[in-house]
This record gives structure tokens, sequence and C-alpha cells, in this order.
């Protein structure tokens, strides 16, 4: 059975800085270090960071001191506020992408433009980018709600950055006929692009492909509906524990991609056990 990687899976440049981040605080900030909510959403690299020292709060209000660090995945301004007038230090690990399209949601928001956000309600990314709206912005999940809309006479439009190109694509289109005038960014960020594009073209030319990432990573769920729609036998899993024997009977050719926060040594236990158990 042969195993193939594909060519873009794993760790992006968005996760990498979120954790460098992180391990620098944990080395050198004096006090507590805690993270706001996952730094990434990986249930292992999570763990990691709490055996280092590195603990989870959902608020600002959780910490009476030290370091409170910002997820890769961003907050709206008026969290970012609380814990500074907590007196928390501070540190940034939004990441570029993120912190691109909540400044776009921003100046649209200043221009007067009635917003959507195209992305899943209650992600963490999703509602600091509707933070940044002003009041103006609304998250649309699908096509289905889009149709809901009223008409409007200016509507802008961002997207979360791990969406799926062909669903932002089929949005715009509708929301052309909802609006005067339409202002819209695509602000998928590169990692995502490609990712789902290798995931794509290996879905099809293996037996099976396995998906690998945290189940809460949206990033990585959307690689494995890319895979799904293939046709291709796809499995979502997030260590190589999960693997079962009798899903690989009878294959040729086992495809492995990864989302953008899923660590390396998680993708070579997923491939040792594939190359060596079996």
């Amino acid at each position: 059975m042969e195993v193939v990687i594909a060519k873009h899976a794993g760790f992006c440049f968005g996760v990498k800085r979120a954790l460098q981040l992180a391990e620098e605080a944990r080395k050198s900030r004096p006090g507590e270090v805690a993270t706001l909510g996952e730094i990434i959403h990986n249930p292992q690299v999570v763990e990691r960071l709490r055996q280092a020292g590195v603990r989870q709060v959902e608020s600002p209000t959780e910490m009476k001191a030290g370091t409170l660090i910002l997820s890769c995945h961003g907050v709206g301004p008026e969290i970012r506020e609380e814990a500074e007038k907590a007196g928390l230090e501070v540190i940034d690990a939004t990441c570029p992408f993120v912190a691109r399209a909540q400044k776009l949601v921003s100046l649209l928001a200043k221009e007067g433009y009635e917003i959507v956000i195209f992305g899943d309600r209650g992600h963490r990314e999703v509602m600091g980018l509707e933070g940044y709206g002003r009041g103006k912005a609304r998250i649309i999940q699908n096509v289905e709600e889009a149709k809901e809309l009223a008409f409007r006479q200016k509507l802008g439009v961002v997207v979360q950055t791990t969406q799926e190109i062909g669903r932002y694509q089929e949005l715009l289109s509708l929301l052309g006929e909802k609006c005067q005038e339409l202002r819209a960014f695509n602000t998928i960020c590169e990692a995502t692009l490609q990712r789902q594009k290798s995931a794509l073209e290996l879905a099809r030319q293996v037996d099976l492909m396995l998906v690998v990432g945290g189940r809460n990573s949206a990033n990585t769920r959307r690689l494995a509906e890319v895979c799904a729609s293939t046709g291709v036998e796809m499995r979502h899993i997030e260590t190589a524990a999960e693997i079962s024997p009798g899903w690989l009977k009878g294959r040729q050719r086992v495809g492995i991609t990864a989302g953008a926060s899923t660590p390396q040594w998680v993708i070579d236990e997923v491939t040792e056990r594939l190359t060596g158990e079996f």
C-alpha cells in the first residue's frame, strides 16, 4: 500500500507565529501566562501548552495579573480593551490574514456599508470580525441565509479566512442581486487555498483520504468537505490511534492531508502507523 501526503498540509505561517509567541512568553514573562481560548484549534497542541504551564481562560476577567495571549483567530476590539483595562500584558497572536480582515470590516463600517461576514456563526474568528463592524455587520453561513437578505444600497463583504473558495464565489453571485453597490474582499488566506487545492488533487488519485486535524478546526473541516466532494472515501481523524485496520483492506493508495493547525508530529504518527503497523 502506498501512502501519499498532500503537497501542502499542516502548520501554516499564522499558526507557527502564534505558537512561537506563546513559547517565548512562557519562557520570558514573569507571572502567569494564559491564552484566551484555544490559541489554535488542535487539542494535542493545546494540551502540550497546558503541560508546559500555559493555561487557557475564556475571559480576561479570569486573570488578576500576568500575560494574556490573544489566539490566532483574533478577538473583537471590546475584548482587547477589556484585557488592557484589567492591567494584563497582552500579546497579540492574531494571524496577520485575520488582522487584515478585521481592518477591512472596520473600513467598510466607517464608509457606511452594511456588512456581510461569510463564515461559521459562533467561530471565534467570525465573532471577532463582527465586533469590528460597529453594529453594521451580520454573519451569513450559507447561500440559503443570503437569500433572506433585504435589498441594500451599499453592501460590503468579507469572508472567514478558512472558507472554501467555491462557496464564496457562489455567495457573491447572489449578493450582487441584493444591492446597488457591492464591495467584496476575498479574505480567504493563501494557506487555506493551497491546502484545499492540493487536497482536492490528491483525493482524486487515491482509494482513501485521511484528513488529520482537530474536529473543532474550521479549516480542517473544510478540507474534509473538499475531499468528500470528489466521491473518494474520506475519514477525518485527530490522531493515529483512530485509524481502523478495516479501513485499509484492499486499498492500493492512501492519501493524507492535514489542517493548518495540525502539527507535523501528528502527521508523522499517522504516516508511521499506516506504513508500519498495518
